[in-house]
């Protein structure tokens, strides 16, 4: 268990990234998890309100068992594979974080001031994650895909729009981390 908890080396997660993105290429699919939100919308029905859900979500089975598989993976590394919660960040980022109002900063992944119930249940926490899941759900259908799927898959078939999209990803992440997050917090 020791060699599954400690961070594994670039040539050892490297590669296993690039045999995924192979298989997915050998068997001519996408990598990337945004086109679900898509699918599911197909799958509930979607398609009788609008003609851009009128496809058959069975093309793309794969992607939902992936994101599946995600969640699954997701939930055992969170309860059986974290050694401890300690997370070791910069003295600095930690005065920082601890400026702008976050407490227990490098001993949870998850801070309490954006994901605890009672923040979530509260109308500011609220609308937080109801203007950012839309933010973020317009936003991948318009890049054409989200994160991964440009930066993984994109960049490495060497695709000029994935390299603007994860761009774009970038200055947008340091437009809500420098302005955006302190004016929230």
């Amino acid at each position: 268990m020791d060699f599954i908890l400690q961070p594994w080396a670039w040539f050892i997660g490297g590669p296993l990234i690039a045999v995924s993105l192979f298989l997915y290429f050998y068997f001519g699919q996408n990598f990337g998890a945004s086109t679900n939100f898509e699918t599911l919308c197909t799958m509930a029905g979607a398609g009788k309100v609008s003609d851009y859900f009128k496809k058959d979500w069975k093309q793309r089975d794969f992607a939902l068992l992936f994101v599946i598989g995600l969640i699954i993976g997701g939930f055992i590394s969170a309860t059986y594979l974290i050694p401890n919660t300690n997370i070791d960040l910069n003295p600095k980022t930690v005065q920082e974080l601890t400026n702008l109002g976050f407490s227990n900063v490098g001993n949870q992944y998850f801070p309490d001031e954006i994901f605890g119930n009672d923040v979530i249940f509260s109308l500011k926490g609220f609308l937080i994650l109801l203007i950012s899941g839309l933010l973020i759900g317009f936003g991948t259908r318009y890049a054409g895909g989200c994160t991964s799927g440009h930066a993984i898959t994109g960049l490495s078939s060497l695709q000029l729009p994935s390299l603007l999209a994860v761009i774009g990803f970038f200055i947008g992440g340091i437009i809500a981390t420098w302005f955006v997050i302190p004016l929230i917090f």
